[in-house]
């Protein structure tokens, strides 16, 4: 087994809780999905969100779809001038026979703009 890691972005609609927790819910499943995730091999999901998200934590929405034995974390992203606002990033660390060159990370929304290159 080996540990890779599965980066994924969304932007969110407005700051508040549904549309934070909608927009973090449509990642992690997208990233399910693309990558066949099981669950049960996840080790931990690390979140990022743009100061301008405050309104909940996006780990809410990883429990709330069953994410409740792997480490879940929440930062802040660095406020770097002229960056996507209400972006909400994502980290998945998963073990699985799965090498790092087959894994398909997922830029969703306005997100897709820091990632062209996986938007082909």
């Amino acid at each position: 087994m080996k540990i890779v890691s599965i980066r994924g972005a969304t932007t969110a609609n407005s700051n508040n809780e549904a549309d934070i927790l909608d927009a973090t819910r449509e990642l992690l499943l997208e990233i399910e999905n693309r990558n066949n995730i099981q669950r049960e091999k996840v080790i931990s999901i690390l979140f990022s969100a743009t100061k301008d998200l405050n309104a909940v934590y996006p780990a809410k929405a990883a429990r709330l779809l069953g994410y409740t034995q792997c480490g879940l974390m929440c930062f802040n992203e660095m406020d770097v001038v002229g960056s996507l606002d209400k972006c909400i990033r994502v980290m998945v660390l998963y073990q699985d026979c799965l090498d790092q060159e087959s894994v398909k990370h997922v830029y969703l929304k306005k997100a897709k703009t820091l990632r062209p290159d996986l938007n082909i």
